[in-house]
């Protein structure tokens, strides 16, 4: 019996011309597996129809804009991930989605091997495969561009041997990825790393320089999840949309940084992701006013850990699946509404307030109507920095 192959397919050069490739080495059926997370560029019935253009024995699209909003982006904001303390995982997000949807489409299909465009430099080739080892063990993985030493020469060669109907004459300078969270740029002239960005490279965000007035915009949260914009309720999916939109026209979301890859090199990013750094200022803010003090120093190592996991590729290991549960906890109390201004590349956060607030005005305020009891003070001062001096005192004693 042939072996059939699921395909994660992008309708590019590369996965393209992967599906004869595929056929040829493996003598089975190549299916075509597509998503959109948000990610906008061609019409996905286009991209289906290429894919059987090119060989494909199915071609599957999946609309998955929704369930990328509200599984993976939700859980990403409600842990504050900022891997490297700045970028709001973008690709790192929708990789474990798509490894679900050709995990699902294998055992629909009677599939036992799949394959992904990666090279062997990224992080996504982690990311699929060690995703598609933790689903389905049984499956055999095939990366081309890895495995076979693909170069785009290769690639472009083949497509014309095969007459693909694939544009080979124009070649980006950037390799781009986007989706809904965010937009990725990088290679060409971006890995100079003294070489400044230029404005052409951005698609998601305006000049954060040019003149226009502020916008303020009022975001609700419902136990860590955004429900409402300016009283508007909204899905997961309208609230990162609109926060896209409002918060790109002002320029916030740009990051430029060297980051440190899985595999051991570090890469120059240029990252857009305005809804993405709008929403998690606003979300860390409320959980200043609604989480407890230990709670949320604890919480912080724990949001710089998944952030850690899912960027490594370990978004279905029992870890992130444990440190889910913590978070889950921790957002009980995260409900009420927080005011930004939009401006200048920034998100400032103006206001914020919430029945499950722990500021009590009377115990903070320094005027008429102060109710905390400094007399108790002193004994506690004294009590807390005694360990410290009775260190103190041994340590003179002793170097006497």
């Amino acid at each position: 019996m042939s072996e059939r192959v699921v395909l994660a397919y992008s309708g590019g050069l590369d996965t393209s011309v992967a599906i004869p490739y595929l056929a040829d080495q493996i003598g089975g059926e190549v299916i075509a597996v597509a998503l959109d997370v948000g990610q906008g560029g061609e019409d996905m019935e286009v991209i289906r129809q290429r894919a059987l253009d090119c060989g494909a024995a199915e071609s599957i699209v999946v609309d998955a804009r929704d369930e990328f909003a509200a599984d993976f982006c939700l859980p990403a904001l409600r842990a504050n991930a900022l891997y490297m303390d700045r970028y709001p995982l973008v690709s790192a997000l929708s990789r474990p989605l798509i490894v679900r949807h050709l995990v699902e489409a294998a055992k629909r299909h009677g599939g036992t091997v799949v394959s992904h465009g990666c090279t062997g430099k990224g992080n996504d080739q982690v990311r699929f495969e060690v995703g598609i080892g933790a689903l389905a063990p049984d499956l055999k993985v095939i990366a081309p561009a890895r495995d076979f030493a693909w170069t785009r020469d290769k690639a472009i060669a083949l497509a014309e041997e095969k007459g693909l109907p694939i544009d080979v004459s124009h070649k980006s300078p950037y390799s781009i990825d986007q989706n809904l969270w965010g937009r990725a740029v990088e290679t060409g002239f971006l890995e100079d790393i003294w070489n400044a960005p230029i404005e052409d490279i951005y698609s998601y965000t305006q000049d954060p320089s040019a003149p226009r007035d502020p916008d303020e915009v009022v975001i609700t949260f419902d136990q860590g999840n955004p429900v409402a914009i300016d009283g508007e309720t909204v899905t997961p999916y309208q609230a990162i949309t609109e926060l896209n939109r409002r918060a790109g026209d002002q320029g916030v979301g740009r990051l430029d940084m060297v980051e440190d890859r899985l595999v051991g090199i570090k890469s120059r990013e240029v990252y857009e992701a305005p809804g993405a750094i709008a929403l998690i200022a606003a979300h860390q803010e409320l959980e200043n006013v609604t989480v407890e003090r230990d709670l949320a120093r604890f919480k912080r190592s724990v949001d710089q850990r998944w952030g850690e996991l899912v960027y490594d590729g370990l978004w279905f290991s029992p870890l992130k699946n444990a440190l889910d549960a913590f978070i889950a906890d921790s957002q009980k109390h995260v409900t009420g509404e927080v005011r930004l201004v939009l401006h200048g590349g920034r998100a400032t956060v103006t206001g914020r307030r919430s029945e499950a607030s722990l500021y009590d005005f009377g115990m903070a305020t320094y005027d008429t109507g102060d109710t905390f009891d400094q007399s108790l003070a002193k004994g506690f001062v004294q009590l807390w920095g005694l360990p410290s001096r009775m260190a103190s005192a041994r340590d003179a004693r002793l170097a006497d």
